[in-house]
């Protein structure tokens, strides 16, 4: 039994050898046979202009084709003596064949396609889960390279088990192993694979835990780019919104300029949704830190998705609405729907008809003068009701006008040239709170 069993083994070990070298041998061929066809015809064309030449150049420009020729079979002896050494070589042999196949991947678009039928990304995806720095990163970058502009390459990847090699502790890999493993997630988090979803915990725990700890600017970014792609799809939104990424979001989206645009679509994404909504209701800095975000001149498009949020937010619910107008949204909702973009004036407006409404809704009925509540001794003349009405509403018009002036003033000290008469017969026109 032992006899058979050990020459079983031996067997199937020859037949994937001799099937691995029958594959690597039909693509040598293909590629010697396209390099045949183009060298027989450009031997023609050239024979006839070598008569005209002198020898020296003739044999200076034989070699020049020898040299090329070489070049293009060192390519084809690297990528087989790279895969050989893969699968078969020692832990020193497979980190060199790691760093020419990203070589050759980077290079050669058709080289990527046919390495993946060779099984070169299982054995890439296993050497990620060593330990020795040099091994794991090179095989990252292959991989990065691989997954690069195809996605039969990227769920290979996925279905090897890529996700499952992520650190489970971010402070034991270096800055540059995490920004790799980063660019790798964003790469496979831009296909529509059911595989590549938040539900594995790995993935937030890995994400999450870098966007809160001092890690540098650029694997940030990498980073917000892989929720803001979850967070596309709807489906996602759950395990997103129980694992705290909301939290996480809104914190990066007040505190750093340079990532709130990102983290703030994110967020467009998945205020939509009830958790979503939910979340950043619930949230001790909503609305107060959007609302500062619309303060941000130099962040336009932040502006826009900060109105776009709080437009969610405070739609058919007057509880967030209060809290907006208490945290004293209104005059900086005024000061968009004048100097913001069209998209932010056109949201901002919004809002602002929303507040009025309201403040119009809750006055109606129970305030202004009341006839049948008049007490006797203080007759109401139709006379001195319009002076009253025409005294409040000057009251009111000079209140705006001084903070549009406040507001001009600023505008015109950033170069802004608003002028004030303008502003004046705006307001004049569109707000009558």
């Amino acid at each position: 039994m032992s006899t058979s069993s050990s020459s079983s083994s031996i067997w199937s070990v020859s037949y994937r050898k001799l099937k691995f070298f029958s594959r690597i041998r039909r693509f040598l061929q293909s590629k010697a046979i396209r390099k045949g066809s183009y060298g027989s015809s450009s031997t023609s064309d050239n024979s006839n202009k070598l008569r005209t030449i002198d020898n020296n150049d003739k044999d200076e420009e034989d070699h020049q084709l020898v040299i090329e020729k070489e070049s293009e079979l060192d390519g084809s002896v690297v990528l087989q003596k790279s895969v050989n050494r893969l699968h078969f070589g020692s832990w020193e042999e497979k980190e060199m064949a790691a760093i020419a196949i990203e070589k050759l991947a980077k290079e050669d678009v058709k080289a990527r396609k046919f390495m993946a039928e060779l099984g070169v990304i299982h054995m890439l995806v296993s050497m990620v889960a060593t330990e020795v720095v040099g091994r794991h990163r090179a095989a990252i970058k292959a991989l990065i390279q691989l997954a690069n502009g195809t996605s039969t390459n990227k769920a290979l990847m996925l279905e090897a088990g890529i996700l499952s090699k992520l650190p489970k502790d971010i402070n034991v890999v270096d800055e540059q192993t995490r920004q790799e493993f980063a660019e790798l997630l964003l790469s496979l988090s831009s296909i529509s694979n059911t595989d590549f979803c938040p539900n594995k915990p790995e993935i937030l725990q890995f994400l999450i835990g870098i966007l809160e700890s001092p890690c540098s600017f650029e694997t940030k970014e990498l980073c917000l780019g892989v929720l803001y792609n979850l967070s596309a799809v709807l489906e996602n939104a759950g395990a997103l919104v129980s694992n705290g990424v909301v939290h996480t979001l809104l914190n990066l989206s007040s505190s750093f300029k340079e990532l709130s645009e990102k983290a703030l679509a994110a967020l467009g994404h998945l205020v939509v949704t009830l958790m979503g909504k939910k979340a950043m209701e619930d949230s001790s800095i909503v609305p107060q830190s959007l609302i500062e975000i619309l303060t941000w001149e130099d962040k336009p498009k932040c502006i826009e998705l900060s109105a776009y949020i709080l437009m969610i937010l405070a739609h058919q619910s007057s509880t967030q609405r209060d809290k907006m107008s208490k945290a004293g949204i209104v005059p900086v909702l005024v000061e968009v729907s004048l100097m913001g973009s069209l998209l932010a004036q056109k949201r901002a407006m919004k809002l602002l008809q929303w507040f009025k409404d309201e403040r119009q809704a809750k006055m109606g009925p129970h305030s202004g003068p009341q006839t049948g509540r008049v007490p006797l001794g203080s007759p109401l003349h139709p006379k001195e009701a319009q002076e009253g009405k025409k005294m409040m509403k000057n009251l009111v018009k000079q209140s705006l006008h001084k903070n549009m002036e406040m507001i001009t003033r600023r505008a015109n000290a950033g170069g802004g040239g608003v002028d004030s008469s303008n502003l004046k017969s705006l307001v004049s026109k569109s707000l009558t709170f």
